[in-house]
């Protein structure tokens, strides 16, 4: 069972701060609401060890989920926003949008009941300095659920960029900040056509203080807050629930069931639950014998060895999983010793690759010290883990690609504390067994890292599922 879960005030979330709630009367009534409910969250503590067959916990109403985002959305604002414009002395970043066509920072900061930015948002944030609360300013034609103070009125200024530069001129900052990147896709939201519009009005002097805003960007999609880290657990448990009843006889009919049959019973769960894929599963079979993993209506049989790589998106946070799974042949009790030693092979890779995560370091570095790791240890890996937040392949540094164990200039970017991760990997080990065939193990966990060390949100698959066959 879900734990309760006190919203902007209670002992399980910490209380916002007063900051910028001042500059909207409607966030402190919103406040006030949210206090004064409880909501049945995902909680569950953050653990090494995975729940063989975990219970799935309470999901939330849509109004429940909406109360949630939006308190999770103010605390971001209030902590995330300040901290990374003064660790980077920007004093004022300005954001843009157009109705269905957000860009990725813009998309999740809108509150829930702003689905879409409306015709065109922009958001300005602007840092007075000498301690003062970061300004949160909304030059549009409506406001954003009282987190951003509405500072445009038509009536007096129907130019909507002339009110920009107006704002810019009357703040005269040092440095202003927008979203542009040619290497990372969450920082680039800045259109040509806008970034046009929104200099025309600008002195030249003005338009010299421009700069890249990338590492705002991306430093605001890859932070994890308390907050948020209180319910990711909890979110993966939902995933790692309906895993295990794909791999399942509930699901697994062996002789009978195909792989796309799991798929789209997938597909049809997550609807039932009121829950959205990133992502279209995938189901495999790895056989022996056969030197391509088996997908479609391929059908499953017992001996076979079955892989899944499947994510949710609830409460804006992504799971993105991968397991491996064993249907049993009459008379088997467990899968053959061969397959087990894979599995461990590939938590021995995780453990290489959790023990080289350092701060500061590139995604590269990280790439070849795990990789020099593993080798050492007589293992044969392949490493392509990735940032996961609020995009299942998110804003951060790469650390490999399947196709390039080398690293390259996405993996440049440096690693930070308070970030989650994908831990994506796979290792090769013949199967005696099989005849000596060699067999990719891969495997996919969620994890968070705190700055010292790399934890699971919610364990590791350490053995393989077993399928009964009758």
């Amino acid at each position: 069972m879900a734990r309760r879960l006190m919203l902007a005030g209670g002992a399980a979330l910490p209380m916002l701060a007063n900051g910028a709630m001042a500059q909207a009367p409607s966030q402190a009534q919103m406040g006030q609401r949210m206090a004064q409910s409880t909501v049945d969250a995902p909680i569950v503590p953050m653990s090494d060890v995975e729940q063989e067959k975990p219970a799935m916990p309470a999901i939330l109403q849509v109004r429940d989920r909406a109360r949630l985002q939006n308190a999770i959305l103010a605390d971001r604002l209030e902590q995330v926003v300040p901290t990374l414009m003064r660790s980077q002395k920007i004093d004022m970043w300005v954001l843009m949008a157009r109705e269905y066509f957000e860009e990725p920072v813009v998309a999740t900061m809108l509150n829930s009941e702003s689905l879409h930015a409306r015709r065109r948002t922009i958001l300005i944030f602007f840092d007075p300095g000498q301690g003062k609360p970061i300004e949160r300013l909304t030059v549009s034609r409506y406001g954003l659920g009282g987190l951003f103070k509405p500072v445009w009125d038509p009536d007096k200024q129907p130019d909507q960029w002339k009110a920009v530069a107006d704002i810019i001129a009357a703040r005269n900052p040092r440095q202003i900040a927008i979203n542009t990147s040619a290497v990372s896709a969450f920082a680039d939201g800045m259109t040509l056509s806008q970034y046009k519009e929104m200099i025309a009005p600008l002195p030249e002097a003005t338009r010299a203080r421009i700069v890249p805003g990338d590492k705002l960007a991306i430093g605001w999609l890859e932070t994890r807050t308390p907050m948020e880290m209180r319910i990711y657990p909890g979110i993966l448990r939902l995933a790692h629930s309906i895993i295990a009843d794909a791999f399942s006889r509930k699901v697994v009919t062996p002789g009978k069931t195909s792989t796309d049959d799991v798929v789209w019973w997938y597909r049809q769960r997550l609807s039932d639950l009121g829950l959205v894929p990133w992502f279209q599963p995938s189901v495999g079979i790895i056989r022996q014998g056969s030197k391509d993993m088996l997908e479609g209506d391929a059908p499953i049989m017992p001996g076979d060895m079955l892989w899944t790589d499947f994510g949710i998106t609830y409460l804006r946070l992504n799971t993105d999983t991968q397991h491996l799974a064993y249907v049993l042949k009459p008379g088997e009790t467990q899968a053959p010793a061969g397959l087990r030693s894979g599995l461990r092979a590939a938590n021995a890779v995780q453990d290489a690759l959790l023990s080289s995560f350092k701060v500061g370091d590139s995604g590269n570095t990280v790439l070849a010290n795990a990789r020099a790791k593993a080798i050492a240890a007589r293992l044969k890996p392949s490493i392509y883990s990735h940032p996961l937040g609020y995009h299942g392949h998110a804003a951060g540094t790469a650390i490999g690609f399947w196709d390039n164990q080398k690293g390259d200039e996405r993996g440049e970017y440096p690693v930070h504390a308070n970030t989650t991760w994908s831990i994506e990997l796979a290792a090769y080990l013949p199967v005696p067994e099989w005849d000596g065939q060699e067999v990719q193990f891969r495997s996919e966990e969620n994890a968070y890292f705190d700055g010292t060390s790399v934890r699971f949100l919610d364990g590791r698959q350490t053995e393989i599922t077993l399928i009964p066959s009758e």
